[in-house]
């Protein structure tokens, strides 16, 4: 009888642990189709500029932003782009974070990352951030910028304002990438 009972609980076991793991597999399979899509190519020089925030996902390191979120891009004589973010705070001052953006493969690559630890730092992998461009109208009017987990998104515009139709319609693209738009929160543009 204990044999038995034994027999039976490790036939159980080895059960619940093909089934896990079967739900983990098939997990990864889902992951994997619904893979974030980047855009097919990014002219740099083209996406250089200030881009003001429409929309994000809440992060911990925009926590004191609370409007005139923007980021301003430029070249660097090394091929990199120097990262300008600035926003205003509650107390009403401007708050600047400056970071650098390198390009990962090809030159019109629409992956790149971003760090803004101090440099002495950037050995280090952890300190550079996914940036990549899924969404960029071809005027290069809007963009989307998120990261392969789906943690991070931001909505960018060459205008503090942004017509509710395109907005409307960015939307169902970003839901298409499987992006649950219901965590997008408004960034206020004030003059």
């Amino acid at each position: 009888m204990t044999l038995f009972l034994y027999l039976r609980t490790s036939f159980i076991s080895t059960l619940g642990l093909l089934l896990i793991s079967l739900a983990s597999f098939q997990a990864l399979a889902q992951q994997d189709n619904q893979a974030v899509k980047t855009i097919p190519s990014l002219d740099v020089p083209r996406y250089l500029g200030t881009w003001y925030e429409i929309a994000k996902f809440p992060n911990w390191f925009q926590k004191k932003c609370i409007s005139n979120t923007k980021a301003a891009y430029t070249a660097k004589p090394d091929g990199n782009l120097r990262v300008l973010n600035s926003c205003k705070t509650v107390g009403g001052e401007t708050s600047e974070a400056e970071g650098l953006a390198r390009q990962i493969g090809a030159k019109d690559s629409p992956k790149l990352e971003v760090r803004f630890a101090p440099e002495w730092l950037s050995f280090l992998p952890m300190v550079w951030g996914d940036y990549w461009v899924i969404d960029l109208d071809p005027q290069y009017q809007l963009a989307v910028v998120s990261d392969p987990s789906r943690e991070y998104l931001w909505v960018l515009s060459r205008t503090p304002q942004l017509d509710p139709k395109v907005y409307a319609d960015l939307l169902q693209r970003l839901q298409q990438q499987h992006f649950d738009i219901q965590k997008l929160e408004l960034t206020s543009q004030k003059n």
